[in-house]
């Protein structure tokens, strides 16, 4: 496309065999077709993908989901975490959807492409039975934003879902996170003593339960902030913190930021046996499980706190680039 105003209003994009590249001012991502998802997000120079984002269903159970067997009957969305499909990839270049630019399509395309909005959708099929869908959207614009949308679709017959949402595995340790939400840990059903107001943490707290579990969890947050101070690149020596921010679009999200996945909080049966603290495990939630807690030995908890996997779940957030 021919320019109408200055560059730094535009998307520089690259075509590749298997990927995808999207430049602006100050970033640089990459989208891939193997992976099924966003690949890369560097911002000033530095990284902040160690794994492709996915699609997140399963929190490491609490004592009380083991009391009420929550995991026994909803156990298929921990397989449908680790594993699910990418079936289908869309993608729209300023409003126009395009047949998929890959090899050999995109050899009709030269050095110099420029847009000023693109849109990825990666529609990913579950492992449950029976299966469903999740399309997820990154549309980037020229100003340094990412806004993603997440669209569950219900599917009866499918058990009780303990959290959706996007989870972002960054390659280093956070040293922190400042957020604007409700203080302390909150949940659906443990929200009425959180306090709205700006709340920065230090480093990457895990609740120091005899048995890990599901923690940290921040209900109402309208921006939350990431900082760190380490790459995996060894060229870099600095120790000056740099920030990555994710935005409410529309309603507020939920999140908990920690050093393990809920795998490995599953995997744990005391402290001492959790891994070295060594990524940042950042999930972004539309929907949330409540914890209960009525008796701990077999409640479930109230129903007005479940999550229903047979209705339609739709949320946004966008990520501050620059």
């Amino acid at each position: 496309m021919g320019f109408t105003g200055k560059i730094a209003d535009y998307l520089q994009l690259v075509y590749g065999d298997v990927t995808l590249g999207v430049a602006g001012e100050g970033f640089h991502c990459i989208f891939s077709y193997q992976t099924g998802g966003l690949e890369s997000l560097c911002v000033k120079g530095k990284e902040w993908l160690y794994r492709t984002p996915k699609p997140t269903f399963w929190r490491a159970l609490t004592d009380n989901d083991r009391g009420c067997g929550f995991h026994l009957k909803s156990g298929m969305w921990m397989s449908a975490d680790l594993y699910m499909d990418c079936v289908e990839i869309e993608v729209e270049v300023d409003g126009q959807k395009i047949p998929l630019p890959k090899a050999p399509e995109n050899n009709r395309f030269g050095a110099k492409e420029y847009a000023e909005k693109l849109a990825v959708t990666f529609h990913y099929e579950t492992i449950t039975v029976p299966k469903t869908e999740v399309a997820v959207t990154y549309e980037v614009i020229p100003s340094g934003k990412i806004i993603v949308t997440a669209e569950y679709k219900g599917k009866e017959g499918l058990p009780s879902l303990p959290q959706f949402g996007m989870r972002f595995i960054m390659p280093t340790k956070a040293v922190g996170y400042i957020y604007e939400g409700l203080s302390g840990e909150t949940y659906p059903d443990r929200k009425a003593g959180g306090e709205t107001g700006i709340y920065q943490m230090e480093g990457l707290p895990v609740t120091p339960y005899l048995c890990p579990q599901d923690c940290g969890m921040h209900m109402d947050t309208k921006w939350l902030e990431i900082e760190r101070e380490s790459v995996l690149d060894n060229t870099w020596t600095g120790k000056e913190r740099f920030s990555l921010k994710i935005e409410s679009v529309g309603d507020s999200f939920a999140f908990n930021c920690l050093p393990y996945t809920a795998q490995e909080l599953e995997s744990a049966t005391h402290q001492e046996e959790l891994p070295p603290a060594r990524r940042t495990v950042l999930c972004v939630l539309g929907a949330v499980r409540g914890v209960g807690g009525i008796d701990s030995w077999g409640t479930d908890i109230e129903e007005a706190y479940r999550i229903d996997a047979q209705k339609d779940i739709r949320f946004s957030f966008a990520i501050r680039m620059s």
